[in-house]
């Protein structure tokens, strides 16, 4: 890897996101044994400082998104490196944190697998279709729909965390609890309509390309 990689702070940022998602996946597993939440007491001790710091990181993560990329175009530092790293970080970070609470007792009925499943298939199928497009010379750029998805991805997740990490009672609750469920299943409906929006836009490309 080239020192100068990380000579400007667009990359550095990029690189800092990388690490704190890989603090949250350690957290994520040191808490997989937790049980099923208790209004009580899920937001005091241990596991619930646990909870606090994955709710916190998770935003602080999520929302730099914009800023290593604004950075990079404003002061025209877009490099290689970046262009593959900063998706790539985002994809890690929604994709990871879904599978990590898929499996968790006390979130998984928000995230069934089938539903991580087809997000990572839309993941997949997208970056291939990226990668094919641009092997021939033609821009592939992220879209209004993939950013919606991505959106859409971490309001979900920021949801069911945000309930788990801080005491919630009587109403508040139970509307975090219905407001998980509902992100969730929009970011599914948003990862299919994307998945079908990108298809068949680089059938466009390449239907022009040809001409």
């Amino acid at each position: 890897m080239s020192p100068g990689i990380f000579a400007h702070w667009p990359n550095r940022i990029t690189g800092a996101r990388f690490m704190g998602a890989l603090v949250l996946f350690l957290i994520f597993s040191l808490a997989r044994n937790l049980p099923e939440w208790n209004p009580a007491d899920r937001a005091v001790g241990y596991l619930g400082v646990q909870m606090q710091i994955c709710f916190w990181l998770f935003v602080l993560v999520a929302c730099t998104d914009f800023v290593d990329g604004y950075l990079a175009r404003r002061y025209d530092l877009v490099t290689p490196f970046g262009r593959i790293a900063d998706p790539f970080v985002d994809k890690v970070l929604v994709i990871g944190a879904m599978i990590y609470l898929s499996v968790m007792e006390w979130s998984s009925p928000w995230f069934p697998p089938e539903v991580v499943v087809i997000v990572l298939a839309r993941e997949l199928l997208v970056t291939g279709l990226r990668g094919y497009v641009e092997t021939m010379g033609i821009p592939f750029p992220a879209d209004w729909s993939g950013k919606i998805k991505m959106i859409l991805q971490c309001v979900a997740i920021g949801t069911v965390l945000g309930l788990h990490a801080f005491p919630w009672w009587g109403w508040a609750q139970t509307v975090l609890c219905y407001a998980g469920h509902i992100f969730v299943y929009a970011t599914l409906a948003a990862s299919v309509g994307s998945g079908v929006t990108y298809a068949l836009r680089t059938r466009r490309l390449l239907t022009e390309a040809s001409e």
